[in-house]
C-alpha cells in the first residue's frame, strides 16, 4: 500500500512539474485499489507463503504464475533464498513449495 502512495505522490508531482506549476499542490481524490481482497487461496501452507512472500510479492503475482511441477517450484524458492536472502526457514521452505505445487503445480 505504501508502495502506491509513494507512486501516487510521484505522479502527481511529475504532472505538477509538466503543468509548470511547483507552487501549488493541490489534493486529488485517488481511488487506491482494495489490496486486502487479493489474498492466496485457502489451504495447508496458506500462513507460510502468506507470512514469507507478501513481503516483495502479491498473491496476485504469485498465483498468475504458470504452473510448475515440484522441482521447479522449489528451485524459485530456494532462489529466492539463496538470491534475494529472502528469510524463509527451510521448514517454511518445504511447507511454501508443498502449497504451490497444491496450487499451482504441474504433475
Amino acid at each position: 500500500m505504501r508502495r502506491l502512495f509513494a507512486l501516487a505522490a510521484g505522479l502527481a508531482l511529475t504532472a505538477a512539474a509538466q503543468a509548470g506549476d511547483l507552487k501549488t499542490l493541490k489534493s486529488v481524490d485517488l481511488q487506491m485499489p482494495d489490496d486486502s481482497a487479493v489474498v492466496f487461496p485457502p489451504g495447508p501452507g496458506e500462513e507460510a507463503i502468506s507470512g514469507n512472500c507478501l513481503a516483495c510479492h502479491s498473491a496476485d503475482h504469485v498465483m498468475n504464475q504458470p504452473p510448475l511441477d515440484r522441482e521447479h517450484w522449489h528451485e524459485v524458492v530456494e532462489k529466492m533464498i539463496r538470491a534475494y536472502k529472502a528469510p524463509i526457514t527451510e521448514e517454511d521452505a518445504k511447507t511454501i513449495v508443498d502449497y504451490l505445487v497444491r496450487v499451482k503445480g504441474k504433475e
